[in-house]
């Protein structure tokens, strides 16, 4: 078998393989907690899954603008478009076995298909990429400072330096990441594939390699885009506590703002560092109920947090696919139809 073709097989399975155990990790957890409980809890949250969800059209409207102001401004989308494109782009990443980047690709090739040129398209995913993590980082180091000022206990120092390792990793991973962007990223990648794709798959994309380097390059320069960029994007990671502040409250234990903040901060990042495991499957639920305990939550509350996240993704991400498959549909039909005529 083809070198190439045993990686495209490879990748695929080891996310197969590391869902499974996620999942089988998830349901550790739920046992362990005690499912009844956790099922009680899901119960008493009831139809208030509907607003919690409605609600997470708050942060992604702040990420989706964020991305916005990555385009270049005279192909740029309306803002209906963006919302819908990023809509998708959460959709597959959070449902399909993507390792969280293929809902980016697919949202380049959707603003593609909106009017932005390809190159900018492209561009503007690996910085809109490089803002999310970047912010990300800035926004878990926050509840990282917050969480210590709150609590003195042991346990939540153990935490701080579990969540400071990983923060570690990831800044060194970022920086690298934000380097080889500045170091014609495309280009060497379009030099190392050639000996492991097929030279028809490269071709239109090698062309356009340099293009798509300047472009990134481009987009880190673009001043106050640039600077608006990221502080929407990090209000979009701080407005994501809405949403735990809201299970609580359908819970019937209201938790302080600051709290639900720090506990979305450090769960996201946990989150982060589990992307190629699929939806973080058990690494979410895991980081809730450790980060809960040190806040005081019950682990099988923490669960019912973690599972109403799970709940919304499902909601609003299947419909998600189903446009995103609709979009794909409909241009392949139109450009079948136009050839033939």
């Amino acid at each position: 078998m083809p070198q190439h073709k045993r990686g495209a097989k490879a990748i695929p399975t080891s996310l197969v393989i590391a869902a499974f155990f996620g999942f089988a990790l998830v349901v550790y957890l739920i046992v362990d907690s005690g499912a009844a409980e956790v099922a009680h809890a899901m119960l008493v949250i009831g139809w208030g899954l509907l607003p919690i969800t409605l609600f997470h059209f708050v942060p992604l409207f702040f990420s989706a603008l964020s991305w916005r102001e990555l385009l270049p401004l005279s192909s740029r989308p309306d803002v209906i478009s963006v919302i819908w494109i990023r809509w998708i782009r959460e959709s597959i990443n959070a449902l399909l076995p993507v390792a969280g980047v293929g809902g980016d690709i697919a949202s380049a090739r959707l603003a593609h298909l909106r009017g932005v040129p390809g190159t900018q398209a492209a561009a503007s995913m690996v910085v809109d990429t490089t803002v999310g993590v970047v912010t990300q980082l800035v926004f878990v180091m926050a509840g990282v400072t917050l969480l210590v000022i709150r609590s003195t206990e042991h346990a939540a120092f153990q935490a701080v330096w579990t969540e400071l390792i990983g923060i570690g990793v990831l800044v060194a991973a970022v920086a690298a990441f934000v380097l080889l962007q500045h170091r014609s990223m495309f280009g060497r990648f379009v030099k190392l594939a050639r000996g492991l794709l097929p030279e028809k798959w490269l071709s239109g994309f090698a062309g356009n390699a340099s293009a798509i380097d300047d472009a990134v390059v481009a987009g880190y320069r673009s001043g106050f885009s640039f600077l608006r960029a990221n502080l929407l994007r990090l209000v979009g990671w701080a407005a994501g506590a809405g949403e735990i502040w809201l299970v609580m409250q359908f819970l019937g234990q209201p938790l302080g703002m600051v709290d639900a903040f720090i506990l979305e901060s450090l769960t996201s990042g946990v989150r982060a560092a589990a992307f190629m495991v699929p939806g973080a499957l058990g690494a979410l639920e895991g980081s809730f109920v450790l980060f809960g305990a040190v806040l005081g939550l019950p682990a099988e509350t923490a669960l019912a947090i973690s599972l109403s996240k799970r709940v919304r993704e499902v909601i609003l991400g299947l419909p998600g696919l189903f446009v995103w498959h609709w979009v794909e549909g409909h241009y392949l039909l139109r450009r079948s139809e136009d050839k033939a005529s």
